[in-house]
């Protein structure tokens, strides 16, 4: 079989083992909160939440035994400025805020650059039904840096990646 013939092969290979894992394997639960696929991507199953009391956390969240040092800083500044909202490890808090532990806030689909825009800006609700997040005051871009490694080493420790 010629070069060109076995790089067809193994493109239509790993294609067929991507198709597969998106629609066969890959979970359909992960933080606690089922998910559903819409066009592709993974969207809350927000029916979940009917049986949750007002203020539960919204998921569980496994902690890591340890932090890197910008994510301890991240901690800090997470617990003073987002806790009241998103819970104390971004469990969310139903009635309030969503958990940012969720696939829904993975890196491919919100990068570390929609936290600062949301943290700098607010942002309008368009997964959860907990209304507007509004501009959160007194964080600089990299406070905003330290709680974004902070949640992405706790998605971590939860298999979001």
């Amino acid at each position: 079989m010629s070069k060109l013939g076995w790089l067809v092969g193994g493109v239509l290979v790993a294609g067929l083992g991507l198709f597969v894992w998106q629609t066969v394997l890959s979970p359909s639960q992960q933080a606690g909160i089922p998910v559903t696929r819409v066009g592709g991507m993974m969207h809350p199953d927000l029916s979940t939440l009917k049986d949750l009391p007002e203020g539960a956390p919204i998921v569980e969240v496994a902690v890591p035994d340890t932090l890197s040092s910008e994510a301890q800083i991240g901690k800090r500044a997470f617990e003073a400025k987002c806790a009241s909202c998103h819970g104390k490890t971004a469990a969310g808090q139903n009635g309030a805020a969503p958990p940012l532990i969720h696939p829904t806030y993975a890196p491919g689909h919100h990068p570390d650059e929609a936290f600062q825009r949301a943290a700098m800006n607010g942002v309008q609700s368009h997964h959860w039904p907990f209304g507007n997040m509004p501009p959160v005051e007194g964080l600089t871009r990299a406070d905003v840096q330290y709680i974004a490694r902070y949640i992405r080493e706790l998605q971590r420790e939860n298999g979001i990646e």
